[in-house]
């Protein structure tokens, strides 16, 4: 996984479910995307429903832009061994916005620390390694206000233009003039004022807006 364009931790498009089973004790692991951590807790109350029998109920999450929310718990399971293990599963594959509950059934034979640590951040990185990752980055707001006989060859000029430099083409408005709304990332700003003057024989340009981040290949 890792970093994505702009330096900014990926995420995980969909939940994600996987079961590991270590001297008959069963793991359950199971990510969730969350955009708060009162969110995260949300997707923890429910796991802890749905499987209310089970001994353990162990939570990392990461949350944030720059993944500056982190927490864990090992819910009983010896300290250390259970929380702090998966997440430093999700902070090495450097994702956030992201909640892993891991579920045990004991399996009547006891793993030790390192058997748990093994288990709990084994778990983690399976579930890691099927979920659909989503590359994250900065991208600057711009619109480009477009005359309607225009519109037409200069929206394709724009989608080609955002496809080529990883940028968004995020939609258009049609009012008194077409408004197009793009993403573009900070570097190319420069290169995309040029382009569209070059497009438009120096009629158009472009205003820009705020800074975001914004997910790239949802």
């Amino acid at each position: 996984m890792g970093t994505s364009a702009g330096g900014l931790p990926s995420t995980i498009a969909l939940p994600v479910d996987r079961e590991l089973v270590v001297k008959r004790s069963r793991f359950l692991a199971h990510l969730s995307p969350v955009a708060s951590v009162a969110e995260a807790d949300a997707v923890v109350a429910r796991v802890r429903k749905e499987h209310w029998d089970a001994r353990h109920h162990c939570v990392a999450l990461v949350v944030g832009p720059h993944a500056d929310q982190q927490r864990s718990t090992d819910d009983g399971e010896p300290s250390g061994t259970a929380g702090v293990p998966m997440l430093e599963v999700l902070r090495h594959r450097e994702v956030t916005d992201v909640v892993a509950v891991v579920t045990r059934y004991f399996g009547g034979v006891l793993l030790g620390a390192g058997g748990l640590v093994r288990a709990y951040s084994t778990a983690v990185g399976d579930a890691l390694d099927v979920a659909r990752v989503v590359r994250r980055a900065v991208r600057t707001a711009v619109t480009v206000d477009v005359p309607h006989a225009q519109a037409g060859r200069l929206h394709g000029v724009l989608q080609d233009w955002a496809g080529a430099h990883d940028a968004v083409l995020a939609g258009v408005e049609y009012q008194e003039v077409a408004r197009f709304s793009l993403l573009v990332a900070p570097a190319d700003l420069d290169r995309f004022d040029a382009d569209l003057a070059a497009a438009s024989a120096g009629a158009l340009t472009a205003r820009r807006g705020e800074e975001r981040v914004v997910d790239l290949d949802r």
